[in-house]
């Protein structure tokens, strides 16, 4: 499993190898970088890692988990950065602006209300959640969710044992910007710290735009990775907030109230039993 991880690792640095600022060293003018040449073109065959095909009847057991991914920890900023964009290339955009350019350009063509892929909500169901215009003594103030208003991300994903391959995997299937109420910003005497899911992704459907957009490497600046990657690869620091279970797939918040500390130890719990369940596969 660790060989097939580094091959992994391996094949993500050489694919994103040919969009580390194309034809810098080529450019003729400030106006050619970025431009891929004919010969990078001709030979481009960059795209995300297609998953393999998953026959039910292998799955010998599977849990669907929602994790919060929390943007102020240290090791999640890469999914929060950047936030100016003004002073910085096209090609590096936070995960949330990767996320609207693909809705509005037409390339993430489905978004829903809840995770469960009910309901699907419109590009201009979308700006109502993220765009409030409030009129006041002859003024019109327009107030936007930007980056800066997203505080985190809810993960939905599946943990299951391949029976072929005999070991635990995580497929991520959605997710969802957190963000503020929009209809508060810029309110007097209001303070809503709370964060709400403002339209979930089916992920699928999203991986060629994550995979377009490259998240700044600090070890190596030539080695920029993609969303898709590091997503995929589970690089986020993530709390387990909700497990599918036979009360309606409760949160953990709604039967352990009022105690921060015992609602992260239940997490934990349910993060052991994960763990513990591709041991107990191989007990006999």
């Amino acid at each position: 499993m660790k060989k097939q991880f580094l091959t992994l690792i391996c094949i993500c640095f050489a694919v994103s190898l040919v969009n580390a600022q194309a034809n810098i060293l080529n450019a003729k003018s400030a106006n050619d970088i970025g431009k891929k040449s004919q010969q990078q073109i001709g030979a481009d065959n960059d795209g995300p890692i297609p998953y393999g095909y998953v026959d039910d009847r292998d799955i010998m057991w599977s849990k669907v988990v929602w994790e919060f991914v929390d943007l102020n920890q240290k090791i999640n900023l890469p999914y929060y950065f950047p936030i100016d964009t003004t002073n910085i290339s096209s090609d590096r955009r936070s995960l949330f602006d990767t996320l609207i350019k693909g809705i509005r350009s037409g390339k993430i063509k489905e978004a829903y209300t809840d995770s469960f892929f009910t309901t699907k909500i419109t590009q201009d169901e979308i700006d109502t959640r993220l765009v409030n215009i409030r009129e006041e003594n002859g003024y019109t103030d327009t107030f936007n969710i930007q980056t800066e208003d997203v505080g985190g991300y809810m993960l939905k994903g599946m943990w299951y044992f391949d029976k072929l391959q005999g070991e635990m995997k995580y497929r991520l299937l959605a997710l969802a910007p957190m963000g503020r109420d929009v209809q508060t910003l810029g309110v007097e005497g209001v303070e809503d710290e709370n964060l709400y899911e403002l339209f979930w992704i089916f992920f699928p459907n999203a991986r060629e735009v994550l995979h377009e957009s490259k998240v700044f490497n600090p070890m190596n600046a030539a080695h920029p990775i993609s969303y898709d990657h590091l997503l995929n690869a589970r690089r986020f620091s993530a709390v387990i907030v909700r497990e599918e279970n036979i009360y309606g797939n409760r949160a953990i918040s709604d039967y352990v109230r009022g105690n921060s500390l015992f609602q992260l130890l239940e997490a934990n719990k349910i993060k052991e039993e994960i763990r513990n369940r591709e041991i107990d596969m191989w007990n006999y």
